[in-house]
């Protein structure tokens, strides 16, 4: 009867309790399987072999049904994305893969395995499959063309694989399975690289109609309202080391800067995987930085009007 008990507790109580404090929070639903697995993971390790009968039918007959449902609404919902990102671009709607990416991923998984997982995927998106020039709207400003961050990015993947050849052959001669390991784990961040290349070309810093949303592909952005911008100015000086001075470049000195924004408030600058930096001083890379300081001023004046 104790068995039984516990097996309940772990299995089913312990998952529903979680199922009630976070059905009305933006927490993923989702999230309970792993907690129903942990239980089931207690109590095969604590409870006595004799008294696993309702964990192993549990284990054998239930979690396989949940597991299918769970990956058949993940894959439903991939679809239903997939489906209104193609309806957007058909539109010529604006419309931004990466974001709708993380959205999705939000919506089925925990905060940090969703950013995990919609940057792995960004990475072979923008690197291998989507190909096509992006066109730019009015309110876009590219950031890539007239700054030297690509070629930046395409010679450290030369390095990368240059190391990899001449560690491999050394490598080698000790151990084989080393040698491989390394080797692959350099072509993969190699591929890494190639899709944060590639995505600068394809995620413009835009203008909206209370904000300006500034990008450096998938590896920094952030939203600013124009009530929290304090100054603009277009300028290439060197800006002084500060803990809440920052540049959306995550290359820093090694990229060249035109403009830089000042704010009355504390923002933050989301990175690679979700990792969060706060700023009041930015500094950036604008291929028309006159047009987008007028932009950004206009907009300014019309708040204050």
């Amino acid at each position: 009867s104790l068995s039984i008990a516990i097996t309940a507790d772990l299995i089913l109580t312990i998952p529903l309790i979680y199922f009630l404090f976070i059905r009305k929070t933006t927490i993923p639903k989702t999230t309970v399987v792993p907690i129903m697995i942990v239980g089931l993971a207690v109590g095969t390790y604590f409870l006595p072999n004799e008294n696993q009968q309702y964990l192993n039918l549990f284990k054998f007959w239930v979690l396989p049904v949940i597991e299918l449902s769970i990956f058949t609404y993940v894959i439903l919902k991939i679809r239903k994305a997939r489906s209104k990102f193609r309806m957007l671009k058909e539109s010529n709607a604006e419309v931004d893969f990466f974001s709708m990416l993380k959205k999705t991923c939000l919506e089925i998984m925990p905060k940090t395995a969703a950013f995990l997982t919609a940057t792995e995927l960004a990475v072979i998106y923008y690197g291998f499959i989507n190909w096509r020039k992006r066109k730019f709207t009015e309110n876009e400003f590219t950031h890539h063309k007239n700054s030297g961050a690509q070629a930046l990015f395409f010679a450290f993947v030369f390095v990368i694989l240059i190391e990899a050849v001449a560690l491999h052959f050394v490598l080698v001669r000790w151990s084989t399975v080393a040698a491989w390991i390394l080797t692959v784990l350099s072509a993969y961040t190699a591929l890494q690289v190639i899709g944060f290349a590639k995505s600068l070309s394809q995620r413009a810093i835009s203008i909206n109609e209370n904000s300006v949303t500034l990008r450096f592909g998938i590896l920094n952005e952030t939203e600013i309202p124009f009530s929290e911008i304090e100054g603009i100015e277009q300028s290439t000086k060197s800006i002084e080391k500060a803990p809440l001075t920052k540049t959306l470049s995550p290359v820093g000195g090694q990229d060249s800067h035109n403009v830089i924004l000042k704010l009355n408030t504390v923002n933050q600058l989301t990175g690679i995987y979700g990792m969060k930096k706060k700023f009041k001083t930015l500094a950036l890379h604008i291929d028309e930085p006159s047009r987008f300081v007028e932009a950004i001023e206009i907009q300014r004046g019309e708040l204050k009007k």
